[in-house]
C-alpha cells in the first residue's frame, strides 16, 4: 500500500470512528490487508446516509448526492483525490472490482431519505432496504472473499433488511420528529392507523401493535438469514455489524408504543462485546 492509500485509509477509518462507530469497530475485527478497502466503502454508506442531517433540505442533499453518482459514473467535478474517502473508494473498486452500478442504486435509494414520502408496503420497504444495507453486506463481502461471496448473497439479502429495520427502530425519535415514517403503510393499516396518527403517537395500544409488527417482520428476515446457511468464515466480517440487530429488534417489540421518545441503542461496551462474540463464535 502506498503513503497515499494509507493516508487515506486512516482518514477514512478515522471518518467512520466518529460517523458510525459500529461498522468502525467492525473494520478493526477484519482482516488487516482489507482495512483499508472496507473502511471507504464504510465511510463512503456513511455520507450518503447522513446527507438529510447534513444538508437539511432536499435539493442540497440531491446535489451531495449527485457529486457521488458523479464520482462513480466518471463525470465528476474536480480531483477527487482531494476527497480522501472518495479515492479511497475509487481504489477498493479498481482493487476488489466492486459493481459501479450497486452503488449507484445505494446512492438512489438514500433520495428516498431527503423527503417524507411513506413507505407503501412491506414490498417497497424491502426493496430499500436492499439497496442500502444488503448491498453494503453484500460489496463488503466481495472486498473480504469474492470467491465466497455469491455463497452468502441471500444470507446477505434477509441480514440487510433486519439491520435496516433495527436501525430505523433506533432512529424513529428522530424520524417521528421531522415528519417522516419508514413504518409501511400497510402494517399501518393492519393495526388501524394511518401516517398521521402514528406520528401523533397518541393511540398507544395501536402503535405498539404497529411496532411490535414491524420488529417482528425483522426478526423474520433475521431467521431467514440465519436458516439460508452457515456464512463463510472469509466474509463473516462483513455481516458483523449484523449482529447488533437482534437485541434492538427485541427491545422495541417490548418497549411498543415507547419507542417513539425512548432511545433503544445499548451501551457501547456492550455492543462492543457482542461484536466479538460474533466473529469468535462467526453466527449472527
Amino acid at each position: 500500500m502506498t503513503d497515499t492509500a494509507t493516508d487515506n485509509a486512516d482518514i477514512c477509518l478515522a471518518t467512520l470512528r466518529e460517523t458510525d462507530r459500529d461498522r468502525y469497530l467492525a473494520c478493526l475485527l477484519s482482516p488487516t490487508e482489507k482495512r483499508g478497502a472496507l473502511a471507504a466503502l464504510y465511510a463512503f454508506n456513511a455520507e450518503i446516509a447522513r446527507v438529510r442531517d447534513v444538508a437539511r433540505e432536499p435539493l442540497p442533499g440531491e446535489i451531495r448526492l449527485q457529486w457521488w453518482r458523479d464520482l462513480l459514473e466518471g463525470t465528476s467535478h474536480g480531483e477527487s483525490s482531494a476527497n480522501p474517502v472518495a479515492a479511497g473508494l475509487l481504489s477498493a473498486i479498481e482493487t476488489h472490482r466492486l459493481p459501479r452500478q450497486t452503488l449507484i442504486d445505494m446512492i438512489d435509494g438514500r433520495i428516498f431519505d431527503l423527503y417524507d414520502d411513506p413507505l407503501t408496503d412491506r414490498n417497497a420497504l424491502e426493496g430499500y432496504a436492499g439497496e442500502t444495507a444488503s448491498a453494503l453486506i453484500q460489496l463488503a463481502s466481495l472486498i473480504l472473499s469474492p470467491a465466497d461471496a455469491a455463497r452468502s448473497a441471500e444470507a446477505a439479502g434477509h441480514a440487510g433488511v433486519a439491520q435496516a429495520i433495527a436501525g430505523l427502530l433506533l432512529l424513529m425519535p428522530i424520524h417521528r420528529r421531522r415528519g417522516q415514517l419508514y413504518l409501511p403503510l400497510d402494517i399501518l393499516a393492519a393495526t388501524g392507523l394511518d401516517r398521521d396518527a402514528f406520528l401523533l403517537g397518541e393511540e398507544k395500544a395501536k402503535i405498539s401493535a404497529a411496532i411490535e409488527a414491524f420488529a417482528g417482520l425483522g426478526l423474520e428476515h433475521l431467521a431467514k438469514a440465519r436458516r439460508a446457511g452457515p456464512v463463510p468464515a472469509s466474509v463473516f466480517a462483513a455481516f458483523l455489524p449484523v449482529a447488533l440487530a437482534e437485541p434492538a429488534l427485541r427491545r422495541a417489540a417490548r418497549e411498543g408504543a415507547k419507542v417513539l421518545e425512548t432511545n433503544l441503542q445499548q451501551p457501547q461496551w456492550r455492543r462492543q462485546l457482542r461484536l466479538l462474540k460474533a466473529i469468535v463464535a462467526k453466527k449472527l
